[in-house]
């Protein structure tokens, strides 16, 4: 029988590389605490889309940083139907795309626009009252003080395997790209992509997604998360 998450306040940070399964597994998790979601990488896309729709160059600070402090942006924590828009444009699909993809790396390492999102993303946890948070630097920076702190990874032939399943695209550009952005992720100045010294790490590799949810809830109780 499965045993219940305790009542009241938790929030549950994901964080590791694309491909690991952090989206699928945060909104399942979100759903089954009768919780929210946030996306914090989707966030990240839609002001990347902005940046690419200005027509700045990527390579100025100071001109992404400017676009990103005045886009409005806003974003649901619905695990069932979350929305993303930028300036009234609902960009969901836009996001997702080859040509944000390639970029937001380079947007994301904006040490401006990184510090932007971080203060909007801790206002939206505190908000909420039990919320399942994705991204790279979750555990980190955004919410070091998570109930639980999570480091889902994969082998890069799964990941792999998944992101171009999803994408429709081939597994050997799909492996470079990734292997592209964890360089670009891990090595950035502000707020890298990296493991919390205190997050709980596991390899999703051979798991279903309904295992690592499972996993996550028995964490939850064994912490007896109030």
């Amino acid at each position: 029988m499965e045993e219940n998450v305790p009542a009241g306040r938790c929030v549950v940070a994901v964080d590791g590389p694309s491909g690991s399964g952090k989206s699928t597994v945060s909104r399942r998790l979100a759903t089954s605490l009768g919780g929210r979601y946030l996306d914090t990488g989707a966030m990240y896309r839609a002001i990347t889309w902005a940046v690419l729709r200005s027509g700045v160059d990527l390579t100025d600070a100071q001109a992404v940083a400017k676009v990103a402090g005045e886009v409005d942006l806003r974003i649901g924590t619905d695990p069932d139907g979350y929305g993303v828009t930028a300036d009234g444009v609902n960009v969901e699909a836009e996001i997702r795309g080859p040509e944000v993809t390639a970029a937001v790396s380079a947007v994301a390492a904006v040490p401006a626009v990184r510090a932007l999102l971080v203060a909007r993303q801790r206002e939206m946890i505190n908000k909420a009252g039990r919320i399942v948070v994705e991204g790279r630097d979750i555990g980190s920076v955004v919410a070091p003080d998570a109930d639980l702190k999570v480091y889902l990874t994969a082998s890069a032939a799964a990941r792999a395997a998944r992101r171009s399943a999803e994408d429709a695209a081939d597994v050997a550009a799909t492996a470079a790209d990734l292997a592209r952005r964890d360089q670009l992720d891990s090595t950035r100045k502000a707020d890298p992509l990296a493991q919390a010294p205190d997050a709980v790490v596991l390899d999703t590799t051979e798991l279903g997604i309904d295992e690592v949810v499972a996993r996550l809830r028995a964490l939850l109780v064994d912490r007896s998360v109030a």
